[in-house]
């Protein structure tokens, strides 16, 4: 099975290249990939595969039908969105977008998913089960994966897997991490309500702007002292609005921020442990507040079997050296999350970096991939769709 998925994938590569130039050439937004999405759905149909388009608003959906009897459906998911960025590759494929850019690979993830289509359509008389292909809109902006599950493609899944370039890790080679793979990004809007006076007597106001910045200092104190070291936990206020004039005294500001962990339980507990710190600074000078926390994207936790899954597959195909444990997660986010709330999976890393030059890091505007990392990808990805069925532990409890 593995020789003939690298075989039709490397008769399939001048047709995935081209592809993925086309995907990468023709950037969307969060949100508007309605080309991308058609294209999608044109590539997918090509191949046989059952599709529905304007699922969770942009997003595709692509059923394969094995042959067999298990009932066991997994899913594949990737994103097709791009990021507000002026590309500065000078590629010849280079965005044809003004001021939109693939930066975080999502093209390549597009191409994989349809690869993986189109090479296991041509073994659909001998996968065992069903396999659902999620080609979602909005991952940039944490929207895309609440659209879809809303829209039920979970339903009756199984199992999920997923991939995300990774431009540290060299072209040809697959990261693995069990465990947290990603934090959870949540968002913190605090108000400080003082009172307004002249700058000359402060002790007439109660100064929104200085009960802000201790307001800023303790969280940031606090964390060292108060939060276990072993789960971090990232607060980074970036945005303060407040004050009228250079000689008036703020009655009000406000602080707009984003909260990462690893762990469930600590993003659970972080809403009341940050209430607490402003409730109390409040009191003690004089002022109120308005506090709204956001739990915005869970997560990423690969389960245990299906990241066994892809590790065996990426060994069988690429040997030991074909892959890098990751021995620490990422503290950016992924709505990849939202789908592992409702079935068990796993994101493997897909290494896109040149051996012999500079490797730029996602979003930024001289972004590029070496890109025969997409046959790496697809190959993985289909061996371990072809081998979930093989595994009886990888049957749902």
């Amino acid at each position: 099975m593995l020789a003939q998925i690298k075989d039709i994938t490397a008769k399939l590569a001048p047709r995935l290249i081209e592809i993925r130039r086309h995907l990468h050439s023709h950037p969307e937004l969060s949100g508007q990939e309605h080309k991308t999405a058609a294209y999608v759905a044109g590539v997918l149909s090509s191949c046989g595969l059952h599709v529905q388009e304007g699922i969770g608003k942009v997003g595709v959906v692509g059923e394969l039908l094995g042959q067999g009897t298990d009932d066991r459906r997994l899913a594949i998911r990737t994103d097709m969105d791009a990021l507000p960025i002026h590309e500065k590759t000078e590629l010849v494929f280079a965005s044809r977008q003004a001021g939109i850019m693939h930066a975080c690979g999502h093209d390549v993830h597009t191409t994989v998913g349809l690869g993986t289509a189109m090479v296991l359509s041509q073994l659909g008389l001998a996968l065992p089960g069903n396999i659902r292909f999620l080609f979602q809109s909005a991952e940039e902006i944490a929207q895309g994966a609440k659209w879809m599950v809303e829209d039920g493609v979970m339903e009756d899944v199984a199992g999920i897997l997923s991939l995300h370039v990774f431009p540290s890790i060299p072209a040809g080679v697959i990261g693995i991490r069990y465990g947290a793979l990603t934090a959870a990004a949540d968002d913190l809007e605090i108000t400080i309500l003082g009172e307004s006076g002249h700058g000359a007597r402060p002790h007439e106001a109660i100064d929104a702007i200085w009960i802000a910045s201790q307001v800023i200092t303790t969280l940031q104190q606090a964390i060292s002292r108060t939060q276990n070291p072993l789960r971090p936990v990232v607060l980074t206020i970036g945005q303060i609005n407040g004050g009228r004039a250079p000689n008036v005294i703020a009655d009000r500001v406000q602080l707009l921020g984003t909260v990462r962990s690893l762990h469930p339980e600590t993003s659970a507990a972080l809403p009341g442990w940050i209430e607490q710190i402003v409730a109390n600074l409040c009191q003690t000078y004089g002022a109120r507040y308005e506090l709204h926390y956001r739990h915005g994207t869970p997560s990423v936790q690969n389960d245990t079997v299906m990241t066994q899954l892809l590790e065996s597959a990426a060994v069988d195909a690429w040997g030991t050296q074909g892959i890098q444990m990751l021995h620490e997660p990422s503290l950016g986010a992924e709505d990849f999350s939202v789908y592992l709330q409702h079935a068990p999976g796993s994101m493997f890393r897909l290494g896109v970096g040149f051996k012999d030059r500079q490797n730029y890091p996602l979003h930024h505007p001289q972004f590029a991939i070496d890109e025969t990392a997409i046959i790496t990808g697809v190959v993985t990805m289909a061996y371990a769709a072809c081998q979930y069925w093989q595994s009886p532990s990888s049957r749902s409890e």
